[in-house]
């Protein structure tokens, strides 16, 4: 898997990082039970510090995308069952809110903002076979 870091991105380098996981293993390019570099590696390859990618790693565990073993290191979690919850939910409809109030702001039409959704949600189809 190759992460695109954009130094200069108002968007913090920890979740650029993560976000690229997450959404290789929506995409199947990171498989479940696939091993990830050790923070250390993925550091040296970025050229950032290993505390970010420590950071990243351990939010990955917290929020059961990754699984962490002391001696073996860290691999996409074969048991990965992400559910839909209550909380869940309300997080989204959150972050939709602000993305779709940026959107409007900055003229994209309603139609273009559904096919963007339409069309990156569409891409994912490969884990569940929707």
């Amino acid at each position: 898997m190759l992460l695109y870091i954009q130094f200069d991105s108002e968007v913090p380098i920890y979740q650029q990082i993560k976000n690229q996981i997450i959404r290789a293993i929506a995409s199947g390019e990171l498989k479940l039970g696939e091993d990830l570099p050790s923070v250390r590696q993925l550091a040296a390859d970025i050229g950032i510090n290993f505390h970010t990618v420590n950071k990243v790693y351990n939010q990955l565990k917290q929020e059961g995308w990754v699984v962490i073993h002391r001696k073996s290191g860290v691999m996409i979690n074969p048991d990965l069952k992400a559910e839909k919850t209550k909380e869940y939910i309300e997080y989204l409809d959150e972050i939709i809110k602000n993305i779709s109030a940026e959107a409007y702001l900055r003229g994209v039409s309603k139609e273009e903002f559904m096919n963007i959704v339409e069309k990156n949600y569409d891409s994912y189809n490969v884990i569940k076979g929707d």
